[in-house]
């Protein structure tokens, strides 16, 4: 897991952050506050929202989904890029990290854009299908426990529009994924999907080198 791209120098990356990065003053805040946490790894790049916000823009998405919302630096990015009836849908199970992310949607002005639903993320995705659903979305940012990548990606499958976006976060683990000698359940769950997808008639795909990597789906 990583806040700033991988393989980037902090000299690089700060470059980069200062004249590649619109970040709003409320998420260099939130970056400010993570950074206190343990767990700040796991805190998306700003460049990262930053691309998000921009795809969201480009597709014209109005409706978002967001498996893994951490402090809420995604969501926030990806809120402020929707129109005033937009909505981001966030799935998590902790109540602490989303209680500052709630604090961030509020100071960003777009609390009204989401909709919290804590709990294990396939029974909400699953809920939502029984719901009719399906193709209702159209973009989906995939950032939580690794083993269950795969069902989360399946259900985005689903649930995201044909012409939709599904942007999955640390594809390339630190680079553990390319490390044979590396043997553990999550690593080995994001080669198995990163290969399945490889070939994926269902999808276009690009894996890009920003943030921890980041695979991106179009959805066909």
């Amino acid at each position: 897991m990583s806040n700033a791209s991988i393989g980037l120098s902090q000299e690089v990356h700060a470059y980069l952050v200062k004249v590649g990065v619109r970040e709003p003053e409320v998420l260099g805040r939130l970056r400010e506050r993570t950074a206190s946490l343990p767990e700040h790894g796991m805190q998306i790049a700003p460049e990262q929202g930053a691309f998000m916000a921009l795809l969201v823009r480009a597709i014209g998405a109005r409706r978002c989904l967001e498996v893994g919302t951490f402090t809420g630096y995604s969501s926030t990015a990806v809120a402020l890029a929707l129109p005033a009836d937009g909505q981001v849908v966030c799935c998590d199970v902790s109540r602490e990290w989303t209680d500052i992310a709630r604090e961030a949607w509020a100071e960003a002005g777009v609390a009204d854009r989401v909709d919290l639903r804590l709990g294990p993320a396939l029974e909400t995705l699953d809920a939502f299908l029984a719901d009719g659903a399906a193709g209702s979305f159209d973009f989906a940012f995939i950032d939580a426990d690794k083993p269950n990548y795969d069902g989360y990606v399946e259900r985005a499958l689903r649930l995201v529009r044909s012409g939709g976006l599904i942007a999955i976060d640390n594809v390339l683990w630190s680079g553990r994924v390319a490390d044979a000698s590396v043997d553990d359940e999550s690593s080995n769950a994001i080669r198995a999907l990163n290969e399945k997808l490889a070939t994926d008639a269902r999808v276009d795909v690009a894996m890009v080198p920003i943030g921890d990597g980041l695979t991106l789906l179009r959805v066909r």
